[in-house]
């Protein structure tokens, strides 16, 4: 295929992960490449837009600048290499995955973190505490993700969460498969009492094979089920389904008709298109998902209910990450999109973490709610956010969309490390970061 090069940036070799040129190009198709060449391994392109350059172009609502990180460290190597966060980045941090274990109680064919893989010994609760300290002397408090692995294996659970509001942080995402949340009388309560804020579940569609695929074994019942406890619990959930084109992108509709139906205990969907990094059983398809396709997707699937035009990229994070979009359910079971939140709306981080806390958090276990604090609560609940996330991986990495990146990972020796950065592997499983 011809390209014809319209902007340049800089990315990696996915065989050596070297730093190389790269060029944002219309191929002769009228989407949007990557084009990249790295002078010992050869030249490599990657999908990154489907619809054009003007569509591309306008997508691009986030002003960007303004909101850097304090309490860096000084670029050595330059990006990606000397993540902690450095000097260059460009966005202080909104959520920060907290890696509780490497243990993982499934082997999904699909894992980032390749859980269970390298099983080292859980951090003790003197070096989580000492993690949250870290946190909160490098810009805290962030919204806390509490991952792994799979971060229920550990019994400690609900200590580790009292431990981190101790220290000032009100916001802990659970990112979970789901088994104990179904399987385990009281678990929900538990969480829930401890001060988890919501779960958010894996959810890879409703059909048995979607999970057989992406998680080695058929999980649809069990994933009902935890919902069910969730909802019991008063625990909102927020539904993670990871895209796979061939797997469960004919599942986008049914996905969200599903959402709607558990809500208000099912707070919304937050889509991830697939990224061929960690442990991957698939192959990396000529045409990768895109933001454009799932947006088509979601509109045609829905019959136009949800539609392209609600949806508008993110603020703080590059644009070209994500795309979110928030409706209100009306009594009568309809939905009315709301204003869309585009440029300055919402460019700080600090602003986005109210965002997710105030969109998908539970409020606080045994606070009243009568008079203007119920219709608060109640007009929240109504609320039904569908957003998405597009990790980058050594294909498609750009560098200045790494910079803008607001989704670090807790390390104890360097700091922040922004996801993508942390996960990036080679074609031949090499990482910079994760151990």
């Amino acid at each position: 295929m011809k390209y014809t090069a319209f902007a340049s940036t800089e990315s990696v070799c996915p065989v050596c992960l070297g730093v190389i040129k790269a060029e944002k190009c219309v191929g002769e198709d009228g989407n949007v490449y990557m084009v990249k060449r790295c002078p010992e391994h050869g030249e490599f392109s990657a999908l990154i837009w489907e619809g054009g350059i003007v569509d591309y172009l306008l997508w691009n609502t986030a002003p960007g600048g303004g909101n850097a990180p304090g309490n860096t460290r000084a670029p050595e190597k330059g990006c990606p290499y000397d993540c902690g966060l450095c000097g260059a980045h460009e966005s202080a941090g909104c959520c920060v995955l907290l890696e509780l274990t490497a243990r993982c109680n499934l082997r999904c064919p699909v894992c980032f973190a390749s859980a269970g893989e390298k099983c080292a010994d859980d951090p003790t609760l003197g070096e989580i505490a000492a993690l949250y300290d870290m946190l909160m002397a490098r810009g805290g408090p962030f919204n806390i993700q509490l991952s792994g692995g799979e971060p229920t294996v550990r019994d400690d659970l609900p200590e580790i969460v009292r431990l981190g509001r101790e220290r000032g942080f009100s916001f802990f995402q659970l990112n979970t498969n789901g088994l104990r949340l179904a399987d385990e009388d009281g678990y929900a309560e538990g969480l829930r009492a401890a001060g988890v804020s919501c779960a958010f579940l894996q959810f890879d569609g409703l059909r048995g094979a979607s999970y057989e695929a992406l998680r080695g074994r058929d999980l649809a019942a069990v994933k009902l089920r935890a919902i069910e406890r969730c909802a019991a619990a008063g625990l909102p959930v927020v539904l993670v389904p990871t895209l796979a084109p061939g797997v469960n992108v004919d599942e986008i509709g049914d996905i969200l008709r599903f959402a709607l139906s558990r809500a208000p205990a099912v707070r919304g969907v937050h889509f991830q298109p697939v990224s061929y990094f960690g442990r991957c059983a698939l192959d990396a398809p000529e045409t990768r998902l895109t933001i454009p396709r799932v947006l088509r997707e979601i509109e045609a699937q829905t019959g136009g209910l949800m539609r392209r035009e609600h949806f508008a990229g993110g603020g703080a994070e590059s644009s070209y990450c994500s795309f979110h979009a928030s409706y209100r359910r009306e009594r009568d079971g309809s939905l009315t999109a709301l204003p869309r939140r585009t440029g300055g709306c919402c460019c700080r981080s600090s602003e986005a973490r109210d965002f997710v806390a105030g969109r998908w958090g539970a409020c606080e276990a045994g606070e009243p709610a009568d008079g203007f604090d119920a219709f608060l609560r109640e007009a929240n609940e109504r609320v039904f956010t569908v957003s998405g996330m597009v990790f980058q991986d050594a294909d498609n990495l750009d560098l200045e969309r790494l910079r803008r990146c607001y989704i670090n990972e807790a390390d104890p020796e360097r700091g922040l490390v922004p996801f993508c950065a942390y996960n990036l592997t080679s074609r031949g499983g090499r990482a910079l970061y994760r151990r």
